[in-house]
């Protein structure tokens, strides 16, 4: 029924949309914080918000803007702007605190300039394709750079404090850019080499709530210092973008807010419950508020493509039509 279609078109867009809401809310906190500590000269109490954790997320915010902005998502190009600007804000916060080294945070000004001017202007078709093709590089270096440093971090002690992870990774990132812009790749490389800036970006959000768990596990303690809150507006902004990215079928953009919807949403909850840190009234409504907007989800996504089951919607995600 192509009114079914278009109407869950236009819902699903109207859900990614709102997902600002409680993304702004999650950030903002944070943000308060640090200025009321600025302003009464506790610059010390910065220090305890990791520059490099939120450095990882400003990357991550980057590349998944690039990604939705080539696919022309508009509502996804604004909750990456959003997590990039509102991050940065906390970044400035902390340099202003000297809770970062100022060379690290006056490199992050550049890219971040540089990354929401190049979005913008290739949103707006204004950008050469040789120019967004160099930022695509840049990001996919990186973030192949980043990304198993940060695994490999997460992980210290137990294992030796090394800076090798990064420096390999990042090396043959660069050696596979380099071959692809000379095309001495098959089409099939060249497209996995270009696909990899999102799948990073992705991966390292998937990270963040797998370390969290891990501290989580070190220090059961720190479990009373977590926000119930916090947690739940994290389940919500990512669960608020599945229907769009099921409807486009766009398994990385789903893997991603599943995967953040399910681990650092619930999955923390489900700790702090365990932990009798929340009720479980709080726990159980949550879950099947979760399980009924996943379940809502397919059905809709099911009648608006006629699909006979939901699961044909899941295998044209997974494995396209």
């Amino acid at each position: 029924d192509p009114k079914k279609h278009e109407d869950w078109d236009s819902l699903t867009a109207s859900f990614a949309g709102s997902a600002n809401v409680p993304f702004l809310l999650l950030q903002l906190p944070q943000i308060v914080l640090n200025a009321r500590n600025l302003i009464a000269g506790n610059n010390t109490a910065l220090f305890a918000v990791p520059w490099l954790g939120m450095l990882t997320g400003l990357l991550g915010n980057l590349s998944l803007m690039s990604y939705f902005a080539r696919k022309r998502e508009t509502e996804a190009v604004v909750v990456q702007s959003l997590g990039c600007i509102s991050t940065y804000v906390v970044i400035a916060q902390l340099a202003i605190a000297e809770a970062m080294p100022l060379p690290q945070f006056i490199a992050t000004t550049a890219v971040v300039a540089t990354g929401l001017t190049l979005n913008f202007l290739n949103y707006i078709r204004w950008l050469p394709e040789g120019a967004w093709l160099l930022w695509e590089d840049f990001m996919t270096i990186g973030g192949l750079a980043v990304l198993p440093q940060v695994m490999w971090s997460t992980f210290v002690p137990f294992i030796p404090n090394s800076v090798l992870p990064g420096i390999i990774f990042g090396s043959l990132a660069t050696v596979a850019v380099v071959m692809t812009s000379l095309d001495k790749l098959s089409k099939g490389g060249t497209k996995f080499v270009r696909a990899l800036s999102g799948w990073t970006a992705t991966l390292l959000f998937m990270w963040m709530p797998v370390a969290q768990m891990w501290t989580n596990y070190l220090n059961p303690s720190n479990i009373e210092g977590l926000s119930a809150c916090t947690m739940l507006l994290s389940m919500l902004g990512n669960g608020l973008m599945l229907p769009r990215a099921v409807f486009i079928r766009d398994l990385m953009w789903f893997t991603g807010s599943f995967w953040a919807s399910i681990l650092q949403g619930w999955g923390n909850l489900a700790c702090m419950y365990c932990f009798n840190t929340i009720s479980r009234e709080f726990f159980f409504a949550t879950t099947s508020g979760l399980i009924s907007w996943l379940a809502f989800t397919l059905w809709r996504d099911t009648a608006a493509y006629g699909n006979s089951s939901p699961m044909t919607s899941v295998k044209e995600l997974v494995f396209g039509k």
